[in-house]
């Protein structure tokens, strides 16, 4: 569906829900604990009028056709009212595997569920834990005659006293078989389940059941095929509405730290509250962007297995960040948020039920391993023939071509001896290979073609990361490239675009920035480096005076861009310029710094009376905090990359393929978590990638992916020192399966990420005021 099909769909959805008073009859069934039938069933002949129970059953049917990205709006919505209805049970799952089976078995009980007739309840689970689709021990077998005998036992089958009959998997003689019995039959016997959000779930046990050859839906290889997709997509949509409870707990806990005081003002103020607030926000917002990108990856039509790892990705996710939400909420509400009379308890509660139901977060986290094989590392030598093209249609190339394209040309061009760096790459390392890009064309992957870049959609540009990390290559002096090309693309002038960028692109100009200076880091407006204009016979230009520090690799750059104070009676604001300087410029002293890794990797910069062409100012005068903004912005999208926590990670898989700790559940674990922390990562890359590339300012929020992305990379880092042992302590690089490694560059350099660029507490300070509206 398009973005105003899918609003649409939203807006009905939320308005239903307040009209209903979902939220109050949620607190009506926790007031009964069990209920009865009129309680599972209340509401939904109003469902059935909206169309909702054939949300999705297609149009012959009489549904709705919404497919899964336009239902997940309406599981959203209800997870953001914590709506009593059985949607996901029945309008889900139930419809999901009926339409799949398109028998007239199946066809006719579909009808009945989408006019709101039938409430068909899926019974699948046979024990704690299990995501198998595969029936274990419940059996069926042909009478004769004609008809089946079922004998076995379902676990937490929802819902519970509403349900008309159930949808059974069962094992027959030679594969799965997928039956329908419905209530009352003889021989069924039903345990009712109380569940903490006021529903109810049943155990059934089911005793030499004797059924008409009728109630036979499908077997084969089809019946376990529509179950798998049944369930996947299931979990999808529950996905959506975990997704939901945890944004309305969100909302919920702003509103409360707004307005309650506590010494005088309101709690909210408090910055350690903000932070609490801060990473309830970066969960979700990172689980929204899995949640995207899952559904946009189902909307393609996925295998099985695909989907399942998948669902399993998103369900992981959106179960964690819902979790931490109900958690965080309720600390910071207080003595309140810990009574039933806080309507937080309604949402703390039902996410419970649903992060418990149809496979856990760790459950999911390992289906997921399993199906994406975490354990393969090193790809084998690429298939590519023919050229290496300077451009092509890359929208249109197919993603396995494309990465098969990069990594054969990694295999033939990148120096085998510079795989793996344990350090920060200098130039002098660096320049061929920079110049081998340049030269293919190849330097700049997220510049527009029309400014000498590859144009790289966003899914070729995640490919791009990818397969460099994965193959070990090391990072080039690029602040080029990744910041002060970006800008000059947007805010230069053509003069300056034409003066500047070729030569970036050629290695000509090697930059580096002058942002930081003593008593001025994260406060960058307290900045004291004076730029006054002046006006000789050579022309008009600036006097610089005062100095840079923390700046990167700057005895390796010949240019630096910086902000410096062009007014010193303004506003701390309103009196900074953007310059361009040539590091070559009489008065420029350059002195390295060593970092905790004894590398000299920042650097102090002096301005003596440095002379700086007028020309060079990037906007207007005063007028650099804009500029700044803007280049913060690109500054946090690069370290928001997933570049270095998939290296990091690349890492910490040879290390584990080599000592066999995949074998170790633990470990396994562990490093599953962490694999989908970094694909989640990715996705919330996407989505601000894509709004560098249309051209718009990046807004506030961009500071959630230099958290995310600093604080992932350091969990790999200390995860791979643990992992190292011994190993963790030594100095230097070893080598371990020929190539060098570095046990300890990981952490080390994840403990700078969260400090460069801004440090996390700050880019959290900025969340909680900027994009949360919390009170100064």
């Amino acid at each position: 569906m398009d973005l105003e099909s899918l609003a649409a769909v939203r807006e009905s959805a939320l308005d239903y829900f307040n009209r209903s008073h979902a939220l109050q009859r949620r607190r009506k069934r926790m007031e009964r604990p069990g209920g009865d039938e009129a309680d599972e069933a209340e509401g939904w002949q109003d469902i059935a009028a909206l169309g909702w129970t054939g949300m999705l059953a297609p149009e012959s049917a009489g549904g709705l056709a919404l497919g899964l990205d336009g239902a997940a709006e309406i599981f959203s919505a209800a997870g953001e009212h914590a709506a009593p209805e059985p949607l996901l049970a029945v309008a889900g799952l139930g419809a999901l595997l009926l339409a799949r089976l398109d028998t007239p078995g199946a066809n006719a009980l579909l009808a009945e569920l989408v006019g709101g007739r039938s409430l068909p309840a899926l019974a699948w689970q046979e024990s704690a834990g299990d995501l198998s689709a595969v029936p274990l021990a419940c059996g069926c077998e042909r009478r004769p005659g004609g008809g089946v005998l079922l004998q076995g036992e379902k676990l937490m089958v929802l819902p519970g006293a509403a349900a008309s009959g159930w949808l059974v998997s069962a094992r027959g003689d030679d594969d799965a078989v997928l039956l329908w019995v419905p209530r009352g039959t003889a021989g069924v016997s039903e345990t009712p389940v109380p569940l903490i959000d006021g529903s109810q779930a049943s155990n059934l046990r089911f005793e030499q059941v004797a059924l008409p050859a009728g109630a036979v839906l499908a077997e084969g290889p089809a019946a376990q095929e529509a179950l798998r997709h049944a369930l996947a997509a299931g979990q999808i949509l529950q996905s959506a509405e975990l997704l939901g409870a945890g944004q309305a707990m969100l909302a919920q806990t702003l509103a409360y730290l707004r307005t309650r005081s506590q010494f005088g003002k309101p709690i909210g103020s408090f910055q350690a509250l903000q932070h609490r607030c801060v990473d309830m926000f970066i969960h979700l917002e990172v689980a929204k962007a899995t949640l995207d990108e899952v559904l946009g990856l189902a909307a393609q039509g996925l295998p099985a297995q695909r989907l399942e790892a998948e669902a399993s990705r998103a369900n992981a996710r959106c179960t964690a960040a819902a979790l931490q939400a109900s958690r965080a909420s309720v600390q910071l509400h207080g003595a309140i948020g810990y009574t039933q009379e806080c309507d937080l308890s309604l949402f703390y509660k039902r996410v419970l039920c649903l992060s418990a139901w149809l496979g856990n977060a760790s459950a999911h986290q390992r289906r997921h391993a399993v199906l994406s094989g975490d354990a393969e590392v090193a790809p084998g030598v690429a298939e590519w023939s023919g050229e290496f093209p300077r451009t092509a249609d890359w929208s249109s190339m197919p993603e396995t071509d494309f990465r098969r394209m990069v990594r054969a040309f990694l295999q033939q061009r990148y120096p085998q001896q510079l795989r793996y760096l344990s350090h920060r790459a200098r130039w002098s390392e660096m320049r061929e290979w920079y110049l081998t890009l340049s030269a293919q064309g190849w330097i700049a992957p997220a510049w527009p073609r029309s400014h000498g870049g590859m144009g790289l959609p966003a899914d070729k540009l995640i490919a791009w990361i990818e397969e460099l990390e994965q193959y070990g290559v090391a990072r080039a002096p690029d602040q080029g490239i990744v910041m002060i090309g970006p800008l000059l693309i947007q805010h230069g002038t053509q003069e300056q675009q034409q003066r500047f960028l070729p030569r970036i692109l050629s290695g000509e100009h090697v930059w580096c920035q002058g942002y930081s200076e003593p008593n001025a880091g994260s406060d960058l407006a307290g900045l004291r480096t004076e730029a006054m204009p002046a006006r000789d016979a050579q022309g008009e230009h600036f006097v610089v005076n005062g100095q840079k520090i923390w700046t990167t690799l700057a005895q390796d750059a010949n240019h630096i861009f910086m902000l410096v104070r062009t007014d010193k009676d303004a506003r701390k604001q309103e009196g900074i310029s953007f310059l361009l300087c040539d590091l070559r410029t009489p008065g420029i002293t350059i002195r390295p710094i060593h970092t905790l890794a004894g590398e000299p990797e920042f650097c102090e910069v002096f301005f003596d009376n440095v002379r700086v062409p007028a020309e060079n100012l990037v906007g207007k005068l005063h007028g650099g905090w804009t500029i700044a903004k803007a280049l913060l912005g690109f500054e946090r999208i690069f370290l928001g990359s997933p570049k270095q926590s998939q290296y990091a990670l690349g890492q910490l898989a040879r290390l584990a393929q080599a000592r066999r700790l995949f074998a170790d559940p633990v470990f396994a674990q562990r490093f599953a978590a962490l694999r989908l922390d970094v694909l989640d990562l990715s996705a919330a890359y996407t989505g601000f990638a894509n709004i560098v590339r249309a051209g718009r300012p990046l807004p506030a929020s961009v500071s959630l992916l230099k958290i995310w992305a600093s604080e992932t990379y350091h969990r790999i880092g200390a995860l791979l020192v643990e992992a190292g042992e011994e190993q963790g302590a030594v100095a230097g690089d070893q080598v371990l399966d020929g190539q060098t490694f570095n046990v300890l560059s990981p952490l080390i350099g994840s403990t700078a990420a969260m400090i460069y660029g801004g440090t996390n507490e700050i880019q959290r300070n900025i969340l909680a005021r900027q994009v949360l509206d919390l009170p100064a």
